[in-house]
């Protein structure tokens, strides 16, 4: 059964970091491009980064290039986005997505909600 499960979200404060979490089962993990994507409440939803099989190429959004990381773990079958110099704006749902184009097959996590607010 492939799973999906993010977690990390939270109440943080403007200007503070969070580390959000997504760990996969029931795939080969490591052939898989991983994202995350967020969607505001009333927004459609945006993409935030990725980061390619084996974590050699990472791509972002422009509203967060320099302010986010992603990384992959492939042995623990998890990737991770790291947020700083978070604002208000980026009060959202967190959503990972595994893709794998050779497949044909694109699985998604539950989401997990980041609250940016003093």
């Amino acid at each position: 059964q492939v799973q999906l499960v993010e977690s990390g979200g939270g109440l943080v404060q403007p200007g503070g970091s969070l580390r959000l979490s997504c760990a996969a089962s029931g795939f080969s993990f490591n052939t898989y491009l991983m994202k995350w994507f967020r969607q505001a409440p009333g927004k459609e939803r945006e993409f935030v980064a990725d980061i390619t099989s084996r974590g050699q190429s990472t791509t972002y959004g422009a509203s967060v290039k320099g302010r986010f990381t992603i990384t992959r773990d492939n042995a623990k079958n998890t990737v991770y986005l790291q947020m700083s110099s978070l604002e208000p704006w980026d009060t959202a749902v967190y959503y990972c997505n595994a893709v794998n184009l050779n497949h044909g097959t694109n699985y998604w996590g539950q989401g997990t909600l980041v609250t940016v607010a003093s």
